[in-house]
């Protein structure tokens, strides 16, 4: 398939009006609503983009404006960064389940002109920051329930504004003075230790790179995707706008969370992209509906996996198992029809990624930042490879800075297509861009045939008081390969072994507890009884027996919670913040390096609705033989 020329089709505007007067009538876009889906075609999405846009220039939106977006992923969102970026304003994506705090920092941050938000939970972030977000000019909303309280004179219905007459002259004129060298898009980098920068993404560079993408991975609109991560993420902006526009790629939109595998299976995709947390938990939840599957059932599941997952060691696939089992699943979960699939954001355990590829689903991993625009490596799928992220794409320049003997060192990169720099942040940009190499603060090597390996970031890379170098990652992507595991944060650094702080998944294993008569009335009772002690425990040594001696972990406890992005342990995209761990959990992480038995916590959390206040827990820690031999829970003490 033939892609739009950069060199004349240099902005995201200027590729949809080549869409809407070549392909006019093909779908664009699909979204769900009240159960039915809606679609959009390219000249509807063009027509609609339209109006935002000149009423945006009629607010005084134009060059150097901050345009930001906060809501689900639909074609709302989509016609109006595309607006926006038609007004010659740059969007600012933020994450639906961001809190008013995060919402300040960043309106602060980038001067946000105007608003997107798309419901009263979204608007009322904005009302409620009063002065905090002076800059804020206009709210625009699209979904009226709940909305006749404000009286807000900033506020705008989008309805209205589809009800005015046709752009014509005034949009074209628009988008052909848009120029591929401006700022489109303000995207947050993951911010794993401190608050997220905005990386400056340029018109022309985004639309190159896709291209760039595109050669390694190949779409057309025969393709059809289901867009289900968030459209802050760099990531979801490629495939959303940048397969979407130059591909026309078909994007649907499910109608929530909680029917999205359902919408999923009625679309039946082509091409997935899902984090490893999402792979993880489809993987976790398979195995809970076996649970409670006959006896018959559970033999064909394991029989068919255990066959399926010996022929992917063979670099084959096992037409038996395919037979008993993965055809009915692939069918069941709709990927019947996946050609294409991808994973990244963060590392994924071995074992989940031979479990797909045992079921046919032919995934791939990628590596990226926010700062080169996304993926710039991707496994080729050729052979099976569990442990690299493939070789760079044409054009993409990856080295190894500072390598020790094994050839391990700092993963630098360059391409033709990277960020313009941090908005407002000279120095940072400094920081991490020398010569045009970025440095990533990733640590990897490339094999014998070219493959990236990434391992973790450099600064988590531990090393025992022993002097034993390890990844915590590598090993908590180990643990969460149990279903019970939800997450878990490996520690040791400087220490004289390794210990884990460790949350079960809930939804299983309140499951589990059920069936086998465990009481508990909460995520904290369950935690805390000794039978589930018992089984994490067991999957701790099954871990520990694939580990070298110095890598086992020798004590453990169940976390009272789970680790939440709304009290800073988590990013957006659900990494870890260590620091964040580290400081608020150093009570538990000193009595697990103690003699203690159980270890005690006095600290400050923050609840869904932005209160704070203090809990207090108890949490029995178990030791774990490194041999395997059973240990049992000790009693508090």
């Amino acid at each position: 398939m033939s892609y739009p020329d950069p060199a004349v089709y240099d902005t995201l505007p200027k590729v949809l009006r080549y869409n809407a007067e070549h392909h006019g009538a093909d779908v664009a876009m699909r979204e769900k609503d009240l159960g039915i889906w809606h679609e959009t075609t390219w000249a509807q999405l063009y027509e609609r983009v339209g109006k935002i846009a000149v009423r945006f220039r009629q607010l005084g939106i134009g060059k150097g404006d901050v345009v930001a977006l906060i809501g689900d992923n639909d074609a709302t969102w989509i016609a109006m960064e595309l607006a926006a970026h038609a007004a010659g304003a740059m969007t600012l994506g933020i994450y639906r389940d961001a809190l008013e705090e995060e919402v300040g920092y960043l309106v602060d941050y980038a001067d946000v002109k105007l608003a997107y938000a798309e419901d009263q939970e979204q608007v009322d972030k904005f009302v409620a920051l009063g002065e905090k977000a002076a800059t804020v000019q206009h709210i625009v909303y699209s979904d009226s329930r709940g909305m006749r309280k404000h009286v807000d004179p900033r506020l705008h219905h989008l309805d209205t504004w589809y009800a005015e007459p046709n752009p014509g002259p005034t949009f074209n004129e628009m988008v052909q003075n848009t120029s591929g060298d401006e700022v489109a898009i303000l995207c947050t980098t993951s911010g794993t230790t401190s608050n997220p920068k905005l990386a400056m993404l340029t018109h022309g560079a985004f639309i190159r790179h896709v291209q760039v993408y595109l050669k390694a991975d190949p779409k057309d609109s025969s393709d059809e995707y289901v867009s289900v991560l968030p459209l802050p993420w760099i990531m979801e902006q490629v495939y959303c706008f940048g397969f979407g526009l130059i591909a026309r790629m078909k994007v649907n939109f499910p109608e929530s969370e909680e029917t999205m595998f359902q919408d999923l299976r009625e679309i039946g995709p082509t091409f997935l992209l899902l984090a490893p947390r999402l792979w993880e938990q489809i993987a976790a939840d398979m195995r809970a509906r076996i649970m409670d599957a006959s006896s018959i059932n559970q033999w064909i599941f394991e029989t068919g996996l255990k066959l399926g997952q010996a022929a992917v060691e063979q670099g084959r696939r096992s037409s038996l198992a395919d037979l008993m089992l993965f055809g009915a699943l692939r069918d069941r979960l709709g990927f019947s029809r996946v050609r294409s699939a991808a994973t990244g954001g963060s590392a994924m355990g071995p074992e989940t990624f031979k479990l797909y590829l045992a079921m046919g689903v032919p995934l791939r991993q990628l590596y990226g930042q926010t700062e080169t625009l996304g993926a710039y490596t991707l496994q080729t799928g050729d052979e099976l490879d569990v442990d690299t992220v493939g070789p760079p794409f044409e054009g993409c320049e990856v080295k190894i800075e500072n390598a020790d003997h094994n050839g391990v060192g700092e993963i630098f990169t360059r391409h033709a297509n990277m960020f313009s720099g941090y908005y407002k942040n000279d120095e940072a940009t400094k920081a991490e861009m020398q010569d045009g190499w970025m440095h990533t603060g990733d640590a990897g090597f490339f094999d014998a045939k070219g493959r990236l390996t990434v391992i973790d970031r450099m600064k988590d890379i531990a090393e025992t008081a022993k002097g034993d170098k390890f990844s915590p990652q590598y090993i908590e992507n180990k643990l969460k390969f149990s279903p019970y595991v939800g997450e878990a944060v490996v520690l040791g650094s400087g220490r004289d072994y390794l210990t884990a702080i460790i949350c079960v998944r809930f939804s299983i294993v309140s499951k589990w507890a059920e069936k086998n008569r465990i009481p508990f009335t909460s995520y904290t009772g369950l935690s805390n009884q000794p039978e589930v002690y018992d089984l994490i425990r067991g999957e701790v040594e099954h871990v520990n027996r694939t580990l070298p001696d110095s890598q086992r972990i020798q004590r453990f406890l169940l976390l009272y919670k789970e680790l939440d992005a709304d009290d800073g342990e988590l990013t957006r995209t659900r990494k870890v913040r260590r620091g964040v761990v580290s400081d608020r959990y150093g009570q538990i992480i000193d009595s697990l390096y103690s003699e203690r038995s159980v270890a005690e916590l006095d600290t400050e959390v923050t609840f869904e609705d932005g209160r704070k206040g203090r809990v207090q827990a108890v949490m029995p820690i178990m030791d774990v033989d490194v041999s395997g031999e059973q240990v049992q829970l000790k009693k508090a003490s």
